[in-house]
């Protein structure tokens, strides 16, 4: 760290509560977004209050360093991007202050989605809806005056503020709403005084000037917002502030206008041979009411198709562009009638679209939707160097032009030979235009250049904006006096009477330098050097950064450029920052909201790593290890990431890094050796029980290896399973014909629920199936995989693989009951091991509940199963969601005669195997997981399932209910298990010490 930064830091540290962060290797994670640029700041602040926004502002305006406002990052011009001070109001700024009957109060933290779905149970909404609602932040939706797909119904973001509280240049907090002329010298302060009246004077001179330059379009997302700020004797700053991207003032409070939910809505999906005729079409269909209408061009329906089986049999293989037509009403049928209609004009009066499909079904629609909010991280998923690039990818026009700049734009493409996406909020003229491109061509740069200024050339001659609501940032902030003209040197007047010293955001709406954008670009090559000292100069100006060594990366097996091609496919959405029901993603950003601890976080600090700008040895500190501590390797990201980004392989490999560097910490080692210290147990098990259930020993336990003292545990068998499948012959190879299967039995099976184990075999037996139990077999290791100790997990796979494999080549199927481990034989094992035998496990184990439901699909699984009557309560394990995209044990329950099968979705249980064990992990776990306990806590469920002993153990820690394993179940049901067995009863069993 520099000096600037210490002394930054430690002047910041005296005067806010919030937390302030100079290290490089956090900054690296502040200096990208969702853009194509990168520029490391000098500190970040998180605050937790208006205060502290305020000491901050105050301390960079006497110090003269710049300030810029961030909240989940998810820009695509580089609006939050800079060389100052960067205010992230996402991490504790994001409370829902208060909510009237029209108007709700927040902070500028609170993400959009949460915010509608808290107004839902009011029946009201924000109706704005930028496509990244589900992660951006109501700060970022008012400084960008977003819109999204609904402005035909609801406008901008400046049409709903009723009142914003603002931090100003100097530091000063003060309230801004609409004020009349002659009351502005009432105003509460004199700076505000000064700058409205200003303000008032400048619109008034040049109001002429002003209504002969602003663009033509329904909506302008560049420059400043200049019209509806002076109304008659009124003026209203938040309609100036609404858009200027944190450049005049910090939004610190707003305080904003709701609308009542549409009662009923439903969507017609128009389907065209050629995009003009889309264009086309969305000009008539304004006349028609409709509350939304977007254009998908042929490459990203194409893409879908093929990446989503939801969508291969919607939309026709011949299909050039889709219109996605939203109709609000106030019943189904009057929606339905009206999509009639539309459908009816568009397809046989015009003959325009080929083809269309009309839905009102609440689940249809938001399938439908999912495809255009989607858009772009599924252009992400293209293979290859080159990415759909946000540069040009916000324009509007004059709706009736639509069509004819839809043909220049097509004409640029063709003439510098290159392909682009095309997304579009048709009727009201809102393009999203992404060249595609590789980031790591400088010809490629140069080349996006001549596309933007061609592209805007035509633009500007049809009286359109270069954005219509993701602002200007860095890409377009240098075509503002191209687009202007005259009027721009307003833009400059406003800005320096808000902020006369130019901290706020300096080079967004206002230029401050000749600096090409493209000198800003991040950088996304991999360094290439014989050894670690050789230097690579970081350009965010840091000297002396080395990159790393060819030889020293990877640890796991995958070339360098495979590694580097995995991080650089991260394009910083943010996605994975969402709290959505919809989709688990990653379960720790979900209670610790910080930007580290999202799975973006890893990509970026991989990245920067691999591409020279941050030092290799950087992995190695504590602070790098703290954040990747937040992953626990559940691959949720991996899965529920529309780019179907690896970010837990980027983590093992930096994991493996930190500990082959520093050794394991305590409560990493008790989770990597959790398999000794149960195998030594399990040689005394009496002892072992008493000591784990003595409250001097837990405390002891606690202090020694950091084995948290409050949580429940399950008690060890009095012997092995393995042993118990010796005295029962089944670890000898059987020669018999016909299916035969390896029981990969894993540490829980084998050492605690030995039932579990009994029980799957039993099953098998009774479906005449042979099992083998390989006695050789070992831990799968998943634990020492999720903390990044490869070695341990390496030497355990190894010997597993070799007695696997050789069962496999002798006509075995490996099947497994836990999850974890199956994950770990199929996902893990050839990513450790670069062998033919590791692959040939992988390709043959399968968990057991998938492997029957084979059976049954098949006709061979026996179904003379006696009822249980009973309500169960299902949860879907993680590594089992990251395997199967269907819950095979759930189906396996629903084959029961008397079962009543409730899935369960609401997230991860926090156990996340082992790391709920520990005392550092263990509030954090029950935070991740309390939902799902106190649903399963419900009355009408009567015993909870899951596949997975450690979620077991999470529900059954503070649960009231026992929790069983599907195979149990069908144990039961067939007969095979021990009929004095109560699966229903909580398990008295448990050692607990309270």
């Amino acid at each position: 760290m520099d000096l600037e930064r210490e002394r930054i830091q430690a002047d910041l540290r005296g005067i806010i509560d919030g937390e302030i962060r100079c290290d490089d290797t956090f900054l690296e994670l502040y200096s990208t977004d969702a853009s194509i640029f990168q520029l490391k700041p000098l500190a970040v602040v998180r605050p937790r209050r208006t205060s502290d926004v305020e000491a901050t502002v105050q301390y960079a305006a006497e110090n003269q360093i710049p300030v810029h406002a961030r909240g989940a990052g998810t820009g695509m011009a580089g609006e939050s991007l800079g060389r100052g001070i960067v205010i992230d109001f996402a991490n504790s700024m994001r409370r829902i202050l208060d909510t009237g009957e029209d108007w709700v109060r927040v902070q500028p933290g609170v993400v959009l989605a949460n915010l509608n779905r808290h107004l839902a149970q009011r029946g009201r909404i924000f109706g704005p809806d930028p496509a990244t609602r589900s992660v951006t932040t109501m700060g970022s939706v008012l400084a960008l005056d977003a819109s999204g797909s609904h402005w035909l119904q609801h406008g901008s973001a400046r049409d709903h503020i009723l009142e914003l509280q603002v931090v100003l240049a100097g530091g000063e907090v003060v309230t801004l709403g609409p004020t009349d002329l002659d009351r502005v010298a009432h105003l509460e302060s004199p700076e505000l005084v000064r700058i409205t009246s200003g303000l008032a004077e400048i619109l008034q001179t040049h109001s002429e000037k002003i209504q002969s330059h602003l663009p033509k379009t329904f909506n302008q997302g560049s420059g400043y917002r200049l019209g509806g700020v002076l109304d008659d004797d009124q003026i209203n700053l938040c309609k100036i502030v609404a858009g200027s991207e944190g450049s005049l003032a910090l939004i610190t409070q707003a305080k904003l206008r709701t609308s009542p939910r549409s009662p009923s809505r439903g969507l017609v999906l128009l389907f065209f041979e050629r995009i003009e005729n889309a264009a086309k079409a969305a000009v008539q269909l304004a006349q028609f009411g409709v509350s939304a209408c977007d254009l998908l061009d042929r490459r990203t329906l194409a893409i879908a198709r093929e990446t989503d089986p939801r969508y291969s049999n919607l939309i026709p293989e011949n299909t050039e562009a889709m219109l996605l037509v939203e109709v609000s009403g106030d019943s189904q049928r009057e929606v339905h009638d009206r999509l009639e209609q539309v459908a009816d004009r568009i397809r046989r009066r015009r003959r325009l679209a080929f083809h269309s499909l009309i839905t009102t079904s609440p689940i249809e629609v938001g399938t439908y939707w999912e495809l255009a909010r989607r858009m772009t991280p599924i252009l992400y998923r293209l293979k290859g160097n080159t990415r759909p690039l946000p540069f040009i990818e916000d324009m509007a026009v004059p709706p009736k032009e639509l069509p004819a700049f839809l043909t220049k734009v097509q004409d640029v493409m063709k003439r510098h030979e290159t392909i682009a996406s095309i997304f579009a909020h048709a009727a009201h003229g809102h393009l999203h235009v992404r060249p595609m491109l590789n980031l790591a061509d400088p010809g490629d740069l140069e080349k996006l250049e001549r596309i933007a200024d061609e592209i805007y050339d035509e633009l500007f001659q049809m009286g359109g904006s270069i954005s219509g609501e993701s602002g200007d940032g860095i890409s377009r902030t240098p075509y503002l006096p191209r687009q202007y003209g005259p009027l721009y040197d307003l833009f400059s007047r406003i800005k320096h009477l808000f902020d006369p010293q130019g901290i706020l955001n300096p080079g967004k709406k206002v230029l401050t330098s000749t600096t090409s954008p493209m000198e800003m670009v991040r950088r996304v090559e991999r360094v290439r050097l014989s050894s670690s000292t050789d230097a690579s100069v970081d350009p965010g100006g840091d000297s002396g950064t080395t990159a790393v060594a060819d030889e020293e990366l990877p640890i796991l097996n995958w070339t360098p450029e495979e590694m580097a091609t995995a991080a650089r496919s991260c394009h910083g959405c943010g996605r994975c920052r969402t709290y959505g029901s919809d989709t688990r993603m990653c379960p720790v950003f979900r209670f610790d909201s910080r930007e580290d601890a999202s799975p973006r976080a890893k990509a970026n600090l991989l990245r920067s790593v691999l591409s020279g700008q941050l030092a290799p040895e950087k992995i190695d500190l504590q602070s790098t290890k703290e954040i990747l501590d937040t992953c626990f390797h559940c691959h949720q990201c991996r899965i529920d990431c529309p780019s179907n980004v690896d970010i837990p392989n980027m983590v093992l490999e930096m994991k493996a890094r930190n500990v082959d560097a520093n050794g394991l910490t305590q409560d990493s080692s008790l989770q990597v050796k959790l398999h000794r210290w149960a195998q030594w147990g399990n040689r005394f098990p009496r002892v072992t029980n008493w000591m784990l259930g003595n409250r001097a020993m837990r405390w002891l336990l606690e202090r020694m290896i950091g084995l948290a003292k409050q949580r429940k545990l399950p008690r060890l068998a009095n012997r092995s399973f393995i042993k118990q499948a010796a005295r029962r012959g089944l670890t000898t190879a059987t020669r018999r014909s016909g299916r035969k299967v390896l029981y990969f039995v894993d540490l829980y099976a084998n050492l605690f629920d030995t039932q579990l184990a009994q029980a799957f075999v039993n099953v098998m037996d009774h479906n005449r199936i042979s099992v083998y139990v390989h006695p050789k077999q070992q831990s799968s290791g998943m634990p020492a995989i999720s903390q990044g100790a490869v070695a341990t997990a390496a030497r355990l796979a190894h010997r597993n693989v070799q007695a696997l494999a050789e069962a496999v080549r002798q006509g075995y199927t490996i099947v497994a009951t836990e999850p974890s481990a199956v994950m770990a034989l199929t996902h893990e094992y050839p990513n450790l091991l670069d062998s033919d035998d590791s692959r040939i496990v992988a390709e043959n184990t399968h968990e057991a509940c998938e492997f029957l439901w084979d059976l049954h699909h098949h006709g061979e699984l026996e179904l003379d199963l006696k009822p249980l009557n009973a309500v169960v309560g299902f949860h879907v394990p993680c590594h089992l969601r990251a395997l199967h995209q269907v819950s095979y044990g759930q189906r396996i329950l629903q084959l029961i005669p008397g079962l009543s099968v409730r899935e369960i979705e609401k997230g991860c249980s926090g156990m996340a195997g082992t790391f709920g064990l520990t005392r550092k992990n263990f509030r954090s776990s029950l935070r991740i997981g309390w939902d799902l306990i106190v649903a399963i806590r419900a009355k009408q469920i009567q015993v909870g399932s899951t596949e997975c002993s450690a979620c077991k153990m999470q529900i059954e820690q503070a649960g009231n209910k026992a929790v069983v394993h599907p195979i149990k179940l069908l144990a039961k049901s067939y007969g095979v298990l021990d009929q004095d067995t109560d699966l229903f009863a909580p398990s008295p069993h448990d050692l607990f010490v309270s």
